[in-house]
């Protein structure tokens, strides 16, 4: 099973999916597709150099958050793959199979369509990665889950206890931060970027709509413009590192 490309989707109300665009598309430098989907809830976010790698979705039920899209070579065999280790089939639309993990995370799988060049740094940020918020009681199934399916992807403690970090090959665009919850409550998923200055592009993200929530030890927590969450982190843009190379 290989994957040859992710995508990493900013999902949000489809009441305020128009605005979610404007902002996101600002953020990375993109310009929108055109409109996909039985309500016209999809769209891709088109760099100007390289292949897209982020997608936002409206959507009807629940405030949204992030998911991923695993495009491979071989959907059924990575649908079996995720099915063997305890993932549940959603919904599957033939060249689109939605799947939970065992803790409840939403990702989905589609044909690889010869994706291969990652877009470049904008403004010294990079939206690179997926943070799955996982509740104790479940952290470690979902760790073993994610390792499992993704075989040629590292799985490496994170820099905190409550970190772990699935990181891809070299040129896939997205990787996958596992964290623990401090407390019992339902799983949820949110948007990183990595960035040289989390202060400056905290500023450009606020001239463009977003909202300070929290300052972390090495991130600050933002709210964008359509009221979805996402973490500035204090990361190599370039290659997705920590400044210690963690």
């Amino acid at each position: 099973m290989s994957i040859r490309w992710t995508y990493a989707f900013v999902d949000r109300p489809h009441d305020v999916f128009g605005r979610a665009g404007e902002f996101w598309t600002a953020v990375t430098d993109t310009r929108l597709s055109e409109l996909r989907g039985e309500r016209d809830e999809f769209v891709t976010l088109v760099p100007g150099e390289g292949d897209a790698c982020v997608k936002v979705q409206g959507v009807v039920d629940g405030s949204g958050g992030a998911h991923l899209d695993f495009a491979v070579e071989d959907v059924p065999e990575f649908v079996v793959s995720a099915l063997r280790l305890g993932a549940k089939a959603v919904a599957d639309h033939g060249t689109l199979v939605v799947l939970r993990s065992p803790a409840g995370q939403l990702f989905c799988t589609v044909p690889w369509r010869g994706e291969s060049v990652r877009p470049p740094v904008v403004r010294g940020s990079c939206l690179d990665q997926v943070c799955v918020d996982i509740p104790p009681s479940l952290y470690d199934a979902e760790v073993a889950f994610w390792s499992g399916l993704l075989p040629e992807w590292q799985s490496l403690p994170g820099s905190l206890p409550e970190f772990h970090v699935i990181k891809p090959p070299p040129g896939l665009p997205i990787r996958i931060l596992l964290q623990r919850l401090d407390e019992e409550r339902p799983l949820s998923a949110h948007l990183d970027l990595a960035c040289a200055d989390i202060e400056a592009t905290r500023a450009a993200h606020e001239r463009l709509g977003a909202r300070l929530v929290a300052h972390g030890s090495h991130w600050t927590v933002m709210r964008d413009p359509a009221d979805g969450l996402y973490c500035l982190t204090g990361r190599d843009p370039e290659t997705g590192g920590l400044p210690s190379g963690s």
